[in-house]
């Protein structure tokens, strides 16, 4: 695990495009909002983790203990997953990085509302802008 602090940010804001996974909807995540986690999510999706979220709300807790296991709290940090706990692709194997509070926790209210009317099974395409 990195602290996201040390991620070179430059050229990090091109999300790649999805692969043939198929999808149901795309949101367009806002660095220029969110850098920190933004980079996160960049540098999870280059070391090949899923840019596709299905969303599976019930296996959030469970995700959220497997992902984290092991990683140690650190003041002023959020320990951030990527994919997120409530996608079905979370848990075990999740990239976590350590992203300054203000700006994770903000990007998570963020990302709840853009998909808080999606159903469970959904599949939402990531893209950072």
């Amino acid at each position: 695990m990195t602290d996201v602090e040390n991620i070179d940010l430059k050229g990090l804001f091109s999300s790649p495009q999805a692969s043939s996974t198929s999808y149901d909807k795309v949101i367009y995540f806002p660095a220029d909002r969110y850098p920190k986690t933004a980079a996160h999510i960049e540098h999870a999706i280059n070391k090949g983790r899923s840019s596709i979220c299905t969303i599976n709300r019930d296996g959030a807790e469970e995700n959220r203990r497997k992902s984290l296991k092991g990683v140690p709290t650190k003041k002023d940090y959020d320990r951030d997953e990527f994919p997120m706990a409530f996608c079905e692709e979370g848990g075990t194997g999740a990239d976590i990085q350590y992203v300054k509070s203000d700006d994770n926790r903000d990007a998570v209210s963020w990302i709840s509302h853009q998909v808080g009317e999606f159903p469970d099974g959904t599949k939402v395409l990531i893209q950072v802008k």
